[in-house]
């Protein structure tokens, strides 16, 4: 049976709302929309994140959210027992659809603040939990909280990439985790790929059509963003009929001298020459103008200059990478320019400097 548990507070069909003003606005949020599901709201605004671009409100449908939770329990096999744990804001579709997936599961579900290690101090067994990279990264560094990861059988990973040294964190510790792949316009993921020690392998969800277009460009077609198709800007590599690799974002494609250059695919590559250089330092590579090549491929990095970083990184990527693959230039940048979920807003810290 559905219930929203938050500290004392409980919220089902059988049971009233509780005092608002009591609580927090994340709380607030949580208990407003399961009420307003409850009371059979048909569409609710969402505003997308902004990582590609201005933030904007969009309309999403109950039909449509209902169809991502339910290709959701599908996959993973959920029921009514099913114990959920959202630690996400429901202020956002990530932590919205938490709650639309136990409404749909009708099972219970515990909300606690969005903070960067949520499992700290908590007691309980969970089934399912969505979290973020940088949630993934406290809770590995702490010894009790990892204990407790490591006892949810399902765990989705999704909102930015996974950085290298978290993924071989997960895998070294034996943490059944899955990386989501999705967009505000399709509510939620509609694909899932393992985390191992290999490349993503995205796999869709039940009812879910993709393709490429001529481009290499994902589409997509299913019951979460009901009949239409939906062409996307990422680029991919299909694998069979339901399943592909991702290669990145088409409007983050280098053309350097008529050599297109994929910045995230190289960036899975140099991971490893990052994180023993600068680690748990930010990073990514972008286009530059440039005035013989049209582009040119740059690497960012988050963190003071130091010449000794420079020098190591010139000389690892040049044994990594191809010839035209190499950056043309470091930048370092103390603090990057992130969007409202946490991800890495590329385009504005380019343009920062």
């Amino acid at each position: 049976m559905f219930q929203l548990r938050y500290q004392s507070y409980h919220y089902s069909k059988s049971q009233a709302l509780p005092n608002l003003e009591e609580l927090p606005e994340f709380a607030q949020v949580a208990f407003v929309f399961c009420r307003d599901w409850l009371a059979g709201q048909e569409t609710f605004t969402q505003q997308t994140s902004g990582s590609t671009g201005a933030p904007k409100l969009q309309v999403l449908s109950r039909y449509h959210m209902e169809a991502s939770a339910t290709a959701t329990g599908a996959f993973f096999g959920t029921s009514s027992s099913s114990k959920l744990l959202c630690c996400l804001n429901p202020a956002y579709i990530a932590g919205k659809m938490m709650l639309v997936r136990a409404l749909v599961w009708e099972c219970p579900i515990s909300l606690v603040e969005p903070s960067s290690n949520p499992l700290l101090g908590m007691e309980g067994q969970f089934s399912f939990v969505a979290l973020v990279p940088l949630q993934v990264e406290a809770i590995l560094a702490d010894k009790i909280s990892r204990k407790l990861l490591q006892s949810i059988p399902q765990v989705l990973i999704g909102g930015a990439a996974l950085p290298y040294k978290t993924q071989q964190g997960l895998v070294h510790h034996g943490i059944r985790a899955w990386q989501s792949f999705g967009m505000t316009e399709t509510v939620s993921h509609i694909a899932l790929a393992p985390i191992g020690t290999g490349e993503l392998l995205y796999q869709a969800l039940p009812g879910v059509s993709i393709g490429a277009n001529e481009q290499g460009c994902l589409w997509i077609q299913s019951p979460m963003s009901g009949a239409k198709k939906i062409q996307t800007n990422d680029t991919i590599e299909l694998r069979s009929k339901n399943t592909f690799a991702w290669l990145g974002r088409a409007d983050f494609v280098v053309n350097s001298g008529g050599i297109k250059l994929f910045p995230e695919q190289l960036e899975r590559r140099i991971a490893p020459l990052l994180e023993e250089t600068c680690p748990d330092c930010a990073y990514f590579l972008f286009g530059e103008k440039d005035s013989s090549l049209g582009e040119r491929l740059v690497l960012y990095v988050e963190g003071m200059a130091e010449e000794n970083k420079r020098l190591a990184l010139e000389a690892g990527l040049n044994q990594i990478l191809g010839k035209y693959e190499v950056p043309k230039k470091i930048y370092f940048k103390t603090v990057f320019a992130y969007t409202p979920t946490g991800k890495i807003n590329r385009p504005a810290t380019a343009a920062s400097l």
